[in-house]
């Protein structure tokens, strides 16, 4: 006699897994895409603990990791921190010593404090120190050259809140990928008001990649004219093109 088992409850449905990130073991491909174009990163895409936990080192959207929303905004940060509030000189100087390699004494804990602003990283409990690529971006920002430059919206990626932009100081075609909230919230617009605008940013204009030019004190300018492009084209050229 063959036996038959009825399933009361009915067939069990059970939602196929995303597919896993090539690039990390932690996460999948589609929070990975999520974490990359937000400044919240992967983890704070997830909502229980667990995966909280299991994501927060995630590379993909790092702000360690070149070109990634976190990325960008953290070299914002230190960009302002430089040129607006700098650290105290007896700070500099042991983020210095730590750049170059040198001996140097701390008394007033300045470690502490470069530690919590992400410039140093290691193993405070036995004294082992090294700068973090953030701690040397901050050391360049303080004596790289900033110029004022026009700045024109091409255009801006809803989804990814990221806006193409020629820095005219910079190259006359070129486009540069930014941050869109950071030129909205500056000029107090909508996302879908910037395109075709024209701004006005202090920049690092000798950057030689699009990616390493950092906006800050931005805003609306008075108002800058074809006329006033077709202008400072000339001596764009005569400059040699893209610094």
């Amino acid at each position: 006699m063959t036996l038959a088992y009825q399933e009361p409850f009915g067939p069990e449905y059970v939602r196929p897994a995303p597919p896993p990130c090539l690039h990390c073991p932690c996460c999948s491909a589609r929070l990975c895409e999520r974490g990359r174009n937000s400044v919240m990163q992967c983890h704070g895409h997830v909502h229980d603990s667990a995966t909280v936990a299991s994501v927060s080192a995630c590379p993909c959207s790092a702000e360690t990791t070149r070109g990634t929303h976190a990325w960008r905004l953290a070299q914002i940060r230190v960009v302002k921190h430089a040129t607006q509030h700098p650290l105290p000189k007896r700070a500099e100087h042991v983020l210095r010593a730590l750049a170059g390699h040198e001996a140097f004494e701390d008394p007033t804990d300045e470690l502490r404090g470069l530690h919590a602003r992400r410039y140093v990283d290691g193993e405070p409990a036995e004294g082992l120190w090294r700068i973090t690529l953030l701690g040397r971006r901050y050391l360049a920002a303080l004596y790289e050259p900033r110029y004022t430059s026009a700045v024109h919206v091409n255009s801006v990626d809803q989804e990814t809140r990221t806006a193409k932009v020629v820095v005219l100081g910079w190259h006359m075609e070129r486009e540069v990928t930014v941050l869109a909230d950071q030129l909205a919230q500056a000029a107090e617009l909508k996302l879908d008001e910037l395109p075709g605008r024209y701004l006005e940013a202090k920049v690092n204009l000798r950057a030689t990649d699009p990616d390493d030019l950092v906006l800050t004190r931005i805003q609306v300018p008075a108002p800058i004219t074809e006329q006033y492009v077709a202008a400072v084209r000339p001596l764009w050229v005569a400059k040699g093109g893209a610094r």
